[in-house]
């Protein structure tokens, strides 16, 4: 039988192949970004918090990788992974989860909020239940006054792998939409209750954003 692959020569080859493989598929693709939603934002230069689910997340390094933003990935092997696919197009990694390093994590992103910048969330990552947002991006929210402004991309024709998430991959020659939605502000004064509820607005708002993006991709 052959011989597993060594865990460094994955971690050394693997992103790379990823990151051309993207850069490959993205030639063939027609992309369709509506960024209304979040242009106000941009134009004043306010900090912002992207929330993304795992499965629709490939694409966005290579679209959105030039405005230097910071994502939260796991400790694990993937976040590893993770780590170095999104350095490859300039976007920087702390790392950390819910299960793991999560409070510290959090602490790194607030202050790179706090310096003006922008950070990108997976509330459903790293091990799912998919497409349920899990409190810690609420928290960050509240701490550090930032809106979280939900995010998505759909196909016209995709891969789905069998993964946890049903991870997304485009087809070749596909249309693919990427939407920004309506910031979501979380009150400095948010009790428990209140952190619930933003965390309920935030869930419905990516889920009616996905369903959005797919109907106009395939549309």
């Amino acid at each position: 039988m052959p011989r597993a692959v060594p865990r460094r020569l994955v971690l050394a080859w693997a992103p790379a192949v990823v990151e051309w493989g993207v850069r490959l598929l993205a030639l063939t693709l027609s992309v369709r970004c509506h960024e209304g939603a979040v242009e106000p934002l941009w134009r004043t230069g306010a900090p912002v918090i992207y929330a993304v689910w795992h499965a629709r997340i490939l694409l966005l390094p290579l679209l959105y990788g030039r405005r230097a933003v910071c994502v939260l990935a796991s400790r694990s092997r993937d976040g590893e992974l993770v780590t170095r696919y999104v350095r490859r197009f300039g976007v920087e990694a702390v790392r950390g989860s819910s299960s793991r390093g999560g409070a510290a994590a959090l602490r790194h992103l607030a202050r790179w909020l706090a310096q003006g910048r922008e950070v990108v969330v997976v509330p459903d990552g790293p091990r799912g239940p998919a497409e349920v947002v899990k409190p810690g991006i609420v928290g960050l929210a509240r701490l550090s006054g930032v809106a979280i402004v939900p995010v998505a991309v759909g196909a016209s024709s995709e891969w789905r792998l069998g993964s946890w998430d049903g991870f997304r991959i485009p087809r070749p020659f596909s249309r693919c939409v990427a939407r920004f939605g309506a910031p979501i502000h979380v009150p400095r004064i948010a009790d428990r209750r209140g952190e619930e509820a933003a965390r309920g607005e935030l869930e419905a708002a990516l889920r009616a954003l996905s369903s959005s993006v797919d109907r106009e991709a395939r549309g």
